[in-house]
């Protein structure tokens, strides 16, 4: 007998792309009876609502729509999780097509062993625009892409499985805090981390697996292929980082300085070798943010 399983897409004002995520788990390989579609529309001013309601009059009210006010992805799948019914919860980015086995081979690994608390799978990305030359290959996981293994395996701290492709045995939220709401992406803000501390605390007590065959497609919009977009991001992992850490010490403080002297110079020093000079830029950029996120968000400044 097949589980009930819930996804969850969070969307903020991409009806369209939400509406190709939803169809790609209608169209999934497992029983349609078992899968339940909740869409929590963050406070869109688009279609979204309209969009959802014609899905559901066309597949019925295994899809449902909900309506969450304040701002914040964190807030959005903290609101899925209580509105959920399925006994593990699949979230699905907004811009993410799933694979037609992708439910079938999530439930499959959770069913493996009772310990395993947290499943990921594999995420391919969707280049709007060709994949920029410049991007230091250890950065490409802004962009959240992941192919960690071509096998079923666990995933050992400090590797974590990316919310664009996540799920959890929904029981484990009965006697741990789900997602913090201080991170997490709010509007413009690319605040981040909100996976990391959660899977940090849920590994205290359960296993994190990942499979490569629960795969997802993520679009990469062109906007995001720039290197504003891809500094500004590098610099908001600064700032989740920090916050997600809440260490204020006036030692850390000066540790940041420091190395982001030390890649000012560096960044200099290598002006005339491109990639080199990028990856500099993005070292004192998450150092710049690392600050930031210490002095301003965590109550020094």
């Amino acid at each position: 007998m097949n589980r009930v399983v819930t996804v969850a897409i969070c969307t903020h004002n991409r009806a369209k792309d939400t509406s190709e995520a939803i169809e790609s788990v209608v169209l999934q390989s497992y029983a349609k009876e078992d899968i339940e579609i909740i869409v929590i529309d963050n406070r869109s001013t688009d279609n979204t609502m309209d969009m959802v309601n014609d899905l559901r009059s066309r597949h019925g009210s295994r899809i449902r729509y909900i309506y969450e006010n304040k701002l914040g992805l964190s807030v959005a799948r903290n609101r899925a999780i209580h509105e959920a019914r399925g006994e593990y919860i699949l979230f699905l980015d907004d811009d993410a097509i799933a694979s037609k086995d992708w439910v079938h081979e999530i439930v499959d690994v959770f069913e493996s062993d009772p310990t395993i608390g947290c499943v990921g799978g594999r995420i391919d990305p969707i280049w709007e625009a060709a994949e920029p030359y410049w991007i230091p290959e250890e950065h490409r996981s802004v962009f959240t892409i992941l192919d960690y293994s071509s096998k079923v395996q666990e995933m050992p701290a400090p590797s974590i499985p990316y919310g664009a492709n996540v799920a959890f045995r929904t029981s484990i939220f009965k006697h741990m805090k789900p997602f913090r709401e201080d991170l997490g992406r709010v509007g413009n803000k690319l605040l981040s981390s909100e996976e990391s501390e959660l899977i940090a605390r849920l590994r205290e007590n359960y296993k994190v697996y990942y499979t490569p065959y629960g795969q997802v497609q993520h679009k990469i919009a062109k906007e995001r292929t720039t290197k504003k977009w891809f500094l500004k991001r590098i610099f908001w992992q600064g700032v989740s980082d920090a916050v997600r850490r809440q260490d204020n010490s006036p030692i850390l403080v000066f540790k940041h300085i420091i190395r982001m002297l030390q890649a000012i110079l560096s960044s200099i020093l290598s002006i005339f070798h491109y990639k080199s000079f990028i990856r500099q830029i993005t070292k004192i950029c998450y150092r710049n943010g690392s600050l930031v996120g210490i002095l301003r968000y965590n109550g020094r400044g």
